[in-house]
């Protein structure tokens, strides 16, 4: 019998296979136009996201990092203000209300959604309670109708981190129009991925919006007139072309990761416990987050079986050495989920066959 076939967690060079004509004919265009930075390729792209969205206005930045500095920024909050955050967000989130002068405040999330859990954040509210920012991990929307009930009765904003979920939605709304701002990023892994790295920041406020546009070029108003303590963060020409072709796609790709994950849901059994399903809910698997107690032993086996997985993330942030002494108490929630979750492949490069395959050999571990 010949050896096992290996199924990647992910391939960029062949998930962007598809796209490489496209792609060539983008960099020519930009290379052809002598334009390299904030020209007519970045303005579509922004155009053509805010359409995608349902939002007024688009910003490229950077990174998804920035999207989320510099959206927190545009709020100009007096320095050392709170911020609600999910105790099992990814670091960057921690990051960046760090790197906007704010402090970031842990709620845990529900165990079943792995989102923040709305009937814990009153319980952390303070006077210096600003803003609430709502993580939409592994491409399924927080519950934005209590968070956002929420905020308008004390009086918060509500930021988006939506770096995992392009084209996730509530009821047909979709991510990044339900707070008063929203971060997106277009990593390479991401849904929406670019060929290096960038960001974005969604809003439907007018001034919010051009604070962004100013603190994304130095703070900038006008050629060499600065307004604002701003950043050199700047979508690229290059890699805005490159999303404008990967957009059109978007939907087509999330429908493939749905439909991997149905496989998932239909083949795993109750031995592994699989993200929650909801009505009304329209989730995107950037990532298909399954747990399990034996989780370090379950992907052993599995890589064994030619069958590589992930796990997002290892450390909540809590435990992070950079956040040592950030946050008093525990979080129990967090640390169970960190502790037990392991990712699954699911990527426009894996078939349907795959996902029965991968599904068959993690019910054998789990079998009684």
């Amino acid at each position: 019998m010949g050896e096992a076939r290996l199924i990647e967690y992910e391939n960029l060079n062949r998930l962007n296979e598809p796209f490489r004509e496209a792609y060539e004919q983008a960099f020519a265009r930009v290379a052809d136009s002598g334009w390299f930075i904030l020209g007519q390729q970045v303005e579509r792209f922004e155009k053509a996201f805010a359409t995608y969205c349902g939002a007024r206005h688009c910003v490229g930045v950077a990174s998804g990092l920035d999207a989320l500095i510099i959206g927190l920024q545009a709020f100009n909050f007096p320095s050392g203000k709170e911020v609600l955050v999910a105790s099992n967000a990814y670091y960057a989130c921690i990051l960046a209300i760090i790197r906007a002068g704010l402090k970031p405040v842990l709620v845990e999330p529900d165990a079943k959604t792995y989102n923040i859990d709305p009937h814990l954040i009153e319980s952390k509210i303070t006077p210096n309670t600003v803003a609430i920012m709502a993580v939409h991990l592994y491409g399924k929307c927080c519950d934005m109708q209590p968070i956002n009930h929420i905020a308008r009765q004390h009086g918060l904003k509500v930021i988006e981190d939506c770096a995992q979920a392009h084209g996730a939605s509530i009821n047909g709304r979709k991510a990044g129009t339900f707070g008063d701002i929203a971060g997106f990023s277009f990593y390479p892994t991401k849904n929406l991925g670019a060929l290096g790295d960038g960001g974005a920041v969604v809003t439907d406020d007018p001034v919010l919006a051009n604070r962004v546009w100013q603190l994304r070029n130095y703070g900038s108003s006008a050629k060499n007139v600065f307004d604002l303590l701003g950043h050199n963060s700047r979508l690229d020409e290059l890699q805005a072309a490159f999303l404008s072709q990967k957009l059109a796609y978007l939907d087509a790709i999330n429908a493939h990761k749905r439909m991997l994950a149905d496989v998932y849901f239909k083949h795993l059994k109750d031995q592994v416990i699989k993200p929650l399903h909801q009505p009304g809910f329209h989730d995107v698997f950037h990532v298909f987050a399954i747990r399990h107690k034996r989780r370090d032993d379950l992907r052993e086996y599995l890589l064994q079986h030619q069958i590589k997985t992930e796990i997002h993330y290892p450390l909540p942030p809590h435990r992070q050495n950079a956040l040592k002494g950030v946050f008093p108490g525990t979080y129990p929630i967090s640390d169970e989920l960190h502790n037990t979750v392991l990712s699954l492949p699911i990527s426009t490069i894996h078939t349907e066959q795959d996902a029965i395959e991968v599904a068959n050999h993690v019910n054998e571990f789990s079998a009684p």
